[in-house]
């Protein structure tokens, strides 16, 4: 259990590793954004312009892609196990997710350690899948009848959209399946105290329920011609089934596009489509995408996929510690702008970000490539550990 593997590393998909790893990257730009750019608000028509509203569009494409390769990899990790192991190691997957949201990412987005609020975003939603993908598997439902309840989820979510339903908004329960409208639903439990949930559990389950079956793709014996080309059909029409309902208005985002009083905002209200909670349409541009890319970057290989790759091999490891290398900038940065202890408690958000605290969006790149660098080093280590040794708690990292 504890012995080091030195002859034959582990092998990896690269594909999957660069999808991964470019979308770990992406995602910090709007971790860095949070903290130090804050308002005003991208997707405000109102107030926002083309760069800043990229800059928060862009990352829209990494919670569904991340979710999505996270059933990729269940598929492939039962591939290994029995249904009862693979089962049995989802579910005690899920709980060890649910508490690192819950202590450890809440603690590094906060900095209050009297965790007056917990915050369940992307980490929450894929613990929380795949406890529900483990018992199924446990349960040994077939595949396709995993992939098909999905597929339900992912096409009849919205459909609360349309038709209001009471439990969504005045119950524990729907709120932390279904969200509510705008950034997630708070839940309180104490004075002062709760949690927001910001990722509707449902939605994104529909999400890990699907990538699990398109884990069959990767099989050794599958081809890899005709995965390409399954690949890239889904995608291209997962991307024409959001351009036409998207164009028409028809279902799948409750907040529908309309023509602005310029072409720039006519194109963002296009693509303004609905995160908190995913809609539809929302999963069907970015999923759609991430498919295309599944599908050309199989045989590439450069510098930059290279680079991409390091980080898509740990892609729990850089969560953690990018959060962490964030928010310790952030304190260095707070007293190094002359604030002092009695601004570190700010009662309109988190700890160490008074108002008036912050850069420019090009302060906010510079932030990202810097932090990026440094997370490489540690990163590559940690990928290069993890090829060559077998312990038992990797595989939870």
């Amino acid at each position: 259990m504890t012995a080091a593997i030195t002859a034959s590393p582990k092998h990896r998909i690269e594909s999957i590793d660069i999808l991964r790893g470019a979308v770990m990257l992406i995602m910090a730009i709007d971790h860095i954004r949070d903290f130090y750019h804050g308002s005003p608000e991208p997707t405000d028509l109102s107030v926002t312009t083309p760069i800043l509203f990229f800059t928060r569009w862009i990352t829209h494409f990494c919670a569904p892609t991340f979710v999505f390769l996270s059933g990729v990899s269940a598929y492939l990790a039962g591939m290994r196990r029995t249904e009862n192991q693979l089962g049995l190691f989802l579910i005690k997957r899920g709980f060890w997710l649910l508490f690192v949201e819950f202590a450890i990412i809440t603690l590094a987005i906060t900095l209050n350690p009297l965790y007056n609020v917990f915050i369940l975003q992307v980490i929450w939603a894929i613990g929380g899948s795949m406890i529900l993908l483990g018992l199924m598997v446990m349960l040994k439902v077939p595949v396709k009848v995993i992939v098909g309840i999905g597929l339900v989820i992912f096409l009849g979510h919205n459909i609360f959209d349309i038709d209001k339903v009471d439990f969504i908004n005045n119950t524990v329960a729907g709120k932390m399946l279904f969200s509510g409208a705008g950034f997630g639903a708070f839940v309180p439990f104490g004075t002062n105290r709760g949690m927001l949930v910001a990722y509707a559990l449902l939605p994104w389950a529909g999400v890990m329920f699907i990538g699990y079956g398109f884990g069959q793709l990767y099989k050794k014996t599958f081809d890899g011609g005709r995965r390409r080309k399954i690949l890239l059909y889904w995608g291209l029409g997962a991307l024409l089934f959001f351009l036409i309902f998207r164009y028409f208005n028809i279902y799948g985002d409750p907040s529908p596009w309309a023509p602005q009083k310029t072409a720039s905002l006519s194109i963002i209200s296009f693509f303004n489509v609905t995160k908190y909670p995913c809609s539809l349409l929302y999963l069907c541009m970015t999923l759609g995408t991430a498919l295309v890319v599944l599908s050309v970057t199989e045989n590439l290989k450069s510098k930059i996929t290279d680079f991409m790759i390091v980080f898509g091999n740990v892609p729990f490891f850089y969560y953690v510690c990018h959060w962490y290398l964030i928010r310790f900038s952030t304190v260095v940065v707070f007293f190094a702008s002359g604030y002092g202890t009695k601004d570190i408690i700010n009662t309109h958000g988190p700890f160490f970000q008074p108002k008036g605290f912050g850069t420019t969006l090009l302060g906010v790149y510079l932030i990202w490539i810097i932090i990026i660098t440094i997370l490489y080093f540690p990163c590559r280590w940690f990928s290069k550990y993890k090829k060559t040794h077998d312990q038992w708690w990797l595989s939870y990292l």
